[in-house]
């Protein structure tokens, strides 16, 4: 067959070396991200999906001096290496943002900050090497190959989201939920599942175009790789076709966001302005009128809201109880503290909470964070770190204690039960509900005043977001300096307060969903699927030669 600029394109691709094929493998990488938020243009795959496959096809080829056998010319350690530079282009560019935290105490933090926005994507650029270095070991020409891709990334995106405390941050299955109508597809395949999909259904087009082969075989191949687009996009239109707007009758949200800096969070003299901020625009509808919460029923602050432990606080308590009318209660972040138990080297254990408050600033309910950040929360190999000058960016009161597990879910008067979420605890698909009763509503409070005008705060919105579906659960979701927003089950929005806007948010409660499968079943389907792929691909492996 003759060439096609496509196949050019390719068979030139496969034949970079050194320097310019990492630069390629970075870049294709790097742009991978504009298919994620807050852009959205998961077209992008379509041509950065290929581009690693014909990476790798020159790997297998092996280098130009096939003279030279050296255990670092090996196919499989040149798929690596391209899969690490183009790991390391995607977590560079997803993850750039996390150097703003070290900027907010510049004096301290900033020399540590290249090392982390540099070190942090280095090591999960190393899960992505492991996957196209696997790989490699089932490469087979045609789709086959695009295949075996799919299995092994989407493999280690889910060891990437377990493995020691687990990170799933951006994995690449994100890319299928959006718009609204795609955003179903993750009540049913997690973004695990996604990202199986996501394989094969950008990389196969180019990669088909790409060879030499039948017409018709290659226009059938493309409609399997598009039909999918068309299916997820058709279904969930008609799952929200059918979706209600019902809600909880009696029970009324006040979102409160009070945007504060976070290099101003935590200086000593502004710990009363700050929750007198708090106090005043919990009294004001979203038009700034006062309107003293009538016909409020909870009112919700963000993680850590108030800069000081407030049950060790009696003035905040009481002003908390004048606040709240009857009937009215506050769920607010805060840092708490207890006595540490006997022989520890600590005289009290801190914990990152979220409270309930009711009458007269009456304490109900609380609950404390289970995963913490690594060097945010606490400092992992604290003694050898610390030694060389590191600390935890977040040092105000020491290293945090991680709550009790399995994750409890809170009574809380007038709500059906809550999921309660502090922080990044909403990346982890899978792991929200914890327990065999079914919760009501998942309530996240966040702050994202790390991260600045960024990316980063947009990603995490989106992914709690997709919680959201996943549990057919509602979301409300409170943020320091925003994002700010409430969610039915159907990740349909019913309010949204934008970064550094400072305001209020006034939504009802939606009810919660039928369970949808991936409540269900968690990752057991995307298991299934990939047990059937992986089985389909080592037919194709190892069936015995046609004789």
């Amino acid at each position: 067959m003759p060439s096609t600029p496509t196949s050019t394109f390719a068979d030139r691709l496969s034949l970079l070396t050194g320097w310019r094929k990492r630069a390629v493998a970075l870049g294709a990488g790097a742009l991978s991200v504009l298919a994620l938020a807050p852009f959205f243009l998961a077209p992008v795959l379509w041509l950065t999906l290929p581009v690693l496959v014909w990476l790798i096809d020159g790997a297998i080829a092996g280098p130009p001096d096939a003279g030279r056998k050296r255990w670092y010319a090996s196919s499989t350690i040149l798929a690596a290496e391209i899969g690490w530079w183009w790991g390391f282009g995607y977590f560079l560019a997803g993850l750039f943002w996390i150097g703003e935290a070290f900027l907010v105490e510049a004096q301290s933090f900033a020399v540590f900050m290249p090392f982390a926005v540099l070190l942090m994507p280095a090591g999960l650029a190393l899960f992505y090497a492991a996957a196209t270095a696997l790989a490699v070991l089932f490469w087979r020409a045609g789709a086959w190959r695009v295949l075996a891709l799919a299995l092994t990334l989407s493999a280690m995106e889910w060891l990437r989201g377990h493995v020691l405390s687990g990170f799933p941050w951006n994995v690449l299955g994100y890319a299928l939920t959006y718009p609204l109508p795609f955003l179903q597809s993750a009540s049913v395949l997690g973004p695990y599942g996604l990202t199986f999909a996501t394989v094969l259904i950008f990389g196969l087009p180019l990669v088909l175009l790409s060879a030499r082969e039948d017409r018709k075989r290659k226009t059938a191949a493309l409609a399997i790789a598009v039909l999918p687009l068309i299916a997820i996009g058709g279904l969930g239109q008609l799952r929200l076709s059918m979706a209600t707007a019902e809600t909880l009758p009696g029970v009324k949200f006040r979102i409160v966001q009070p945007s504060i800096p976070q290099r101003e969070k935590w200086v000593a003299g502004n710990q009363e302005p700050i929750f007198n901020e708090h106090v005043a625009l919990s009294l004001r509808d979203g038009s700034g009128k006062i309107d003293n919460l009538a016909g409020i029923t909870h009112v919700v602050w963000s993680e850590a809201a108030m800069p000081f432990m407030p049950l060790d606080t009696p003035p905040a308590l009481a002003a908390i109880g004048k606040m709240l009318p009857e009937g009215t209660l506050l769920i607010a972040g805060a840092l708490r503290a207890e006595r540490a138990p006997p022989k520890s080297p600590r005289l009290r254990n801190f914990f990152n909470s979220l409270l309930v408050f009711g009458k007269g600033g009456l304490l109900l309910t609380l609950y404390d964070k289970i995963d913490l950040v690594p060097f945010g929360e606490f400092l992992p190999l604290r003694w050898l770190l610390e030694s060389i000058g590191l600390r935890q960016l977040s040092h105000t009161m020491g290293s945090f204690e991680s709550g009790s597990t399995p994750r409890p879910l809170l009574q809380v008067p007038g709500l059906p039960l809550v999921v309660p979420l502090i922080c990044y605890e909403a990346i982890f698909p899978g792991a929200i509900v914890q327990g065999p009763v079914r919760p009501g509503v998942i309530i996240n409070v966040t702050n994202d005043g790390w991260f600045g005008n960024t990316t980063g705060p947009r990603q995490h919105l989106h992914q709690a977001r997709v919680r959201a579906v996943e549990e057919g659960l509602p979301l409300i979701r409170v943020a320091n300096n925003g994002i700010s927003a409430a969610f039915d089950g159907y990740g349909r929005v019913l309010g949204r307060l934008e970064l550094d806007q400072k305001g209020v948010l006034d939504v009802p409660l939606p009810v919660a969903l039928r369970m949808p499968p991936y409540a269900r079943f968690g990752d057991l389907l995307f298991f299934t699927i990939w047990l059937l792929g992986a089985g389909i691909l080592g037919w194709v492996v190892w069936r015995p030669p046609h004789t």
